[in-house]
C-alpha cells in the first residue's frame, strides 16, 4: 500500500538518478527527459556549477528567517529586477504562492477585488489561484470558488473590453498558456490588453511560472512583445530545483506591501536562493539566450519536416524550448507509447503534446526525441 495521498496520477518509473537530459530508473533503464521536471531543471538534471553553489551553502546555513538581513536575497532580486525592468522582489516557495502574492498585491494597492483571467488559464492550486484559473476540471468538488475573478476567452477582445469595469483590480495572463495547451496570445492582443489596464487604472499581472527564466529563449517571455506589467510571478525554472518562487513588480506597489502585510516563512531560503544565484547567472546570459533560441527553432523544424504531413497531427506550436504538437484526437495514449520508448514528455490540455526539454539539450538529443516522437505518431500503438 502506498501511505501517500492519491492526488496524482504517477507513472510506473522510480527515478534513482538523473544527470542532464537524462533519468535512470531503479531498474536501470534511461530515460531522455523532455519534461525538465515541468519546466523546472531548465538546465537539465543536477548542473555541476548549481550543486557547487549548493554545496558551499549547506556549509554555511539553510534558516535563520526573514527578520534578518540575507544579502543572497538582495543578489538574486538585483538578477531578477535586471532582468525584467522591474524594480522589488517578494520570495515565495512555489509558483502558486507567487500568484497569490501578486493577487494580493493587486488588490491592496488598487483598492479593487476584481480580476480579469482567462479561459485554460492555470495559476495554481491554492483557493485563489485555483479560482483565478480558468479550466473547471480544478475546481471540480472544491465548493464555491471566490467571487471575484471573471474569466474570458484569450485573444478576444471584445469579451475583454465587456469585462474590465471600475472594480478591476488586474488583468492576469500568461503569455503562452502552458497547462492549457500551449496557446499564445496575440501580440496585438495583448499590447492592447495592457493599455486598456492603464486607461482603467488596473494592473497587469503576467504568469511567468512556466514561461519565464530563459524557457521562450528571453529571461521572460513578455519580452517578446514589448509588454511592460506591472507585476510578474516566477518560479519553476529559478533554482533548478529547490523549491523557490517570487513576484518581482513595480516600485510605485511598494507602500501596499508594508512590513507585516505579507510573508513566508521558508520563502527566499538561503539554500534555494544559493540554487536560484547560479541558475540566473547562466541562464540570464546573452549568448545562452541566443541558443535557447536558436535550438528552439532547430527543434521545431525537425517536428514540421516529420510530422507536418501526418493526418493526426494539427499543428506544431509555442515558442522557444516549450513546444506543443496538437493532435486531432486525445495525446494522452501518446505519452505513455513514448514514455515505453524511453522518451518523457507531457500533455497540456487534452490534445497537445507538451515538449519542455532541458534548455542546454544537444542537437544529438534532439534528434533522438523527434525520432521517438515520429515513430510514436506515425504508428500508434497504444499501451494498455
Amino acid at each position: 500500500m502506498s501511505y501517500l495521498f492519491p492526488t496524482y496520477a504517477r507513472w510506473n518509473v522510480t527515478p534513482v538518478e538523473a544527470k542532464g537530459a537524462w533519468l535512470t530508473d531503479k531498474s536501470g533503464k534511461k530515460y531522455l527527459d523532455f519534461t525538465s521536471g515541468i519546466s523546472v531543471c531548465n538546465l537539465g538534471h543536477v548542473p555541476d556549477q548549481i550543486k557547487e553553489a549548493v554545496e558551499k551553502q549547506l556549509g554555511l546555513f539553510w534558516h535563520t528567517s526573514n527578520l534578518f538581513q540575507i544579502e543572497l536575497q538582495e543578489e538574486v532580486a538585483k538578477q531578477l529586477t535586471d532582468a525584467s525592468g522591474l524594480d522589488l522582489v517578494f520570495f515565495s516557495n512555489s509558483g502558486a504562492e507567487a500568484n497569490e502574492a501578486a493577487i494580493k498585491l493587486a488588490r491592496k494597492s488598487t483598492g479593487r477585488q476584481k480580476i480579469i483571467t482567462f479561459i485554460d488559464s492555470f495559476h495554481g492550486r491554492t483557493f485563489a489561484t485555483m479560482a483565478a484559473t480558468g479550466q473547471d476540471k480544478i475546481k471540480t468538488g472544491f465548493g464555491p470558488m471566490l467571487e471575484t475573478f471573471e474569466y474570458v476567452a484569450l485573444n478576444d477582445w471584445e469579451a475583454l473590453q465587456k469585462a474590465v469595469d471600475e472594480q478591476t483590480a488586474a488583468i492576469m495572463f500568461e503569455v503562452i498558456q502552458g497547462e492549457g495547451g500551449i496557446n499564445s496570445g496575440e501580440a496585438e492582443f495583448l499590447q492592447k490588453a495592457q493599455k486598456l489596464a492603464q486607461d482603467n487604472g488596473s494592473l497587469i499581472i503576467i504568469d511567468e511560472v512556466q514561461t519565464g527564466i530563459g524557457r521562450t529563449g528571453k529571461p521572460f517571455a513578455f519580452q517578446h512583445l514589448g509588454l511592460d506589467p506591472d507585476i510578474i510571478s516566477v518560479a519553476k525554472g529559478i533554482a533548478s530545483g529547490l523549491p523557490l518562487g517570487a513576484i518581482v513588480g513595480k516600485k510605485e506597489l511598494a507602500e501596499a506591501f508594508s512590513p507585516g502585510s505579507h510573508g513566508s516563512t521558508f520563502g527566499g531560503n538561503p539554500v534555494s536562493l544559493s540554487a536560484a544565484k547560479a541558475t540566473l547567472e547562466m541562464i540570464f546570459d546573452d549568448s545562452f539566450l541566443k541558443q535557447v533560441k536558436e535550438n528552439g527553432e532547430k527543434l521545431a523544424s525537425m517536428l514540421e519536416a516529420e510530422l507536418s504531413s501526418v493526418s493526426t497531427v494539427k499543428k506544431i506550436k509555442g515558442k522557444g524550448m516549450m513546444i506543443g504538437i496538437e493532435l486531432t484526437e486525445e495525446a494522452g495514449p501518446y505519452v505513455n507509447a513514448a514514455r515505453e520508448k524511453q522518451l518523457l514528455i507531457l500533455t497540456a490540455g487534452t490534445h497537445v503534446l507538451r515538449l519542455l526539454p532541458p534548455l542546454n539539450v544537444t542537437e544529438e538529443e534532439m534528434k533522438q526525441a523527434v525520432a521517438i516522437l515520429t515513430e510514436v505518431i506515425k504508428h500508434p500503438v497504444r499501451s494498455k
